[in-house]
């Protein structure tokens, strides 16, 4: 994978979006935009029967967010429960801060769209381009089993909207399946959290399975780069990102594969 390149993309992004021709509908001024982009967090909280806490993982959320964010992307941000989703406290330690997360900090408006997301079985796949799920360690509980994620993955998938995850957040892929029945990984290239990654924070015995062996079970073809390093894979609209250092990277993939898509409409 080529960052400089795709970064690239990313700075000519600005250009691109606010260009009628491009983006607009029917009709409408330079300011209407395509790019409707759905951001879905976990709504789960217990990190299993530990009695510590777990839920999304804020730099995951913040990097895309302002990725998407400064692009002129509409943002709807949904979870299982709706309302205000849970944080894994610690990704609100000082060594887990970033850009991002400090920006995020201060945007109240940002801070008040996540304490009120909308519930995802309430929501239409129909009414978004492309979506994006942050990790955290909560997706391993209530996204890779929630009925209404794996439906809208599959309806994304199915109707080829680009769908990105990263950290823990492939987990959500686990049970969605192709039209024929298939997994939908199954010969897939992705990535994810790796198995070094979460011996390393301690938590092989904690978690209820190991993402990249659950991957690889599933027939996916798992890669991964360096142990908290940015990796990122593409396969077809599907995107997936290692570890939290992938989630601008993979925010920025996911844009210019919607560039490449607006380019062809």
């Amino acid at each position: 994978m080529n960052h400089t390149n795709f970064k690239q993309n990313y700075v000519n992004l600005g250009k691109l979006i606010h260009s009628p021709s491009c983006c607009c509908k029917n009709n409408c001024n330079k300011n209407e935009l395509q790019m409707k982009i759905l951001i879905v967090l976990t709504s789960h909280s217990d990190l299993g029967n530990t009695g510590e806490k777990t839920g999304f993982w804020i730099e995951e959320f913040a990097a895309p967010f302002y990725v998407l964010k400064d692009n002129a992307a509409e943002i709807t941000i949904a979870s299982p429960l709706g309302g205000q989703p849970p944080v894994d406290p610690k990704s609100e330690l000082p060594d887990s801060q970033t850009t991002a997360t400090k920006r995020f900090y201060a945007d109240n408006e940002a801070i008040e769209q996540v304490a009120h997301t909308h519930q995802l079985s309430k929501l239409n796949y129909a009414d978004y381009d492309a979506a994006f799920y942050p990790g955290g360690h909560g997706p391993l509980w209530d996204l890779a089993n929630d009925k209404d994620s794996i439906a809208l993955i599959e309806n994304f998938y199915n109707h080829d909207k680009p769908i990105a995850f990263v950290c823990h957040a492939p987990a959500a892929l686990i049970n969605a399946k192709r039209a024929d029945g298939s997994y939908l990984v199954a010969g897939k290239d992705v990535t994810g959290f790796s198995n070094s990654e979460e011996e390393a924070v301690k938590l092989t015995d904690i978690v209820p399975f190991l993402l990249e062996s659950e991957l690889k079970r599933l027939g996916a073809s798992y890669s991964k780069g360096s142990d908290w390093a940015s990796y990122v894979k593409r396969d077809g609209v599907l995107i997936t990102g290692q570890n939290p250092a992938s989630s601008e990277d993979t925010a920025i993939m996911l844009l210019n594969l919607l560039i490449k898509k607006i380019g062809s409409n």
